[in-house]
């Protein structure tokens, strides 16, 4: 049985440092394990933007997502409350994907194609 140091891959906090990136061992601050996995995600983008209908593991609660967006997170965060505005409604982003709350495609893909973006709807 492994211990809980080999678990999670090494150091996890360190008094001088704070919090160890469990990737590279080095601080958050310093770690570029982040920037070079945002940097793989946007390189792997095809420059369609995909909006899907979901419900799974909601609870029977829909909500549209938003995929393939060639942005950084910050950016990402600063679009999505964009579109919460625009659709008056809540959402998030995870992993590189907004999700806003409720069935807003048609709303979200006339968004999107004033800023330019190339837009498809997927799904049912």
């Amino acid at each position: 049985m492994k211990s809980l140091k080999e678990q999670l891959g090494g150091l996890v906090y360190s008094t001088d440092q704070g919090n160890m990136c469990p990737h590279c061992a080095k601080p958050n601050k310093d770690c570029q394990c982040s920037a070079n996995a945002q940097q793989q995600r946007i390189s792997q983008l095809d420059g369609i933007v995909r909006i899907s209908r979901e419900t799974k593991g909601r609870k029977g609660k829909g909500v549209t997502l938003i995929k393939g967006l060639a942005l950084n997170d910050k950016e990402l965060k600063t679009l999505a409350k964009t579109m919460k505005q625009k659709c008056g409604t809540g959402g998030a982003v995870k992993e590189g994907t907004i999700e806003i709350q409720g069935d807003q495609r048609q709303l979200l893909k006339t968004f999107l194609e004033q800023l330019k973006y190339t837009v498809k709807l997927a799904g049912g």
